[in-house]
């Protein structure tokens, strides 16, 4: 389900929140992703709320931001099974 751009994420988690509890399960165990495209420094502040909530199984490209180091990144695949996405061929 597309839900917009990176600043519609509080809408994509509120319809992720109330599946969940429809559905009397936690958010991660819902089959989900969610693909944060990083166009612009607004990202970071969803990326870091994201986190907070825990949410998981987050897209992030087409490309990583410079703060995203490989020890960075490795912990944020390890933690919150983040993953990165490229440009389409």
């Amino acid at each position: 389900m597309d839900m917009g751009q990176c600043n519609d994420a509080y809408s994509a988690i509120q319809v992720v929140m109330a599946l969940a509890n429809a559905f009397e399960c936690g958010v991660n165990d819902l089959s989900f992703s969610m693909v944060l495209s990083w166009y612009g420094q607004k990202a970071v502040c969803i990326l870091l709320t994201l986190l907070y909530l825990g949410i998981k199984n987050i897209r992030l490209g087409p490309n990583l931001p410079a703060f995203i180091s490989p020890n960075v990144l490795h912990f944020l695949i390890e933690k919150y099974s983040i993953a990165p996405i490229t440009t389409p061929e």
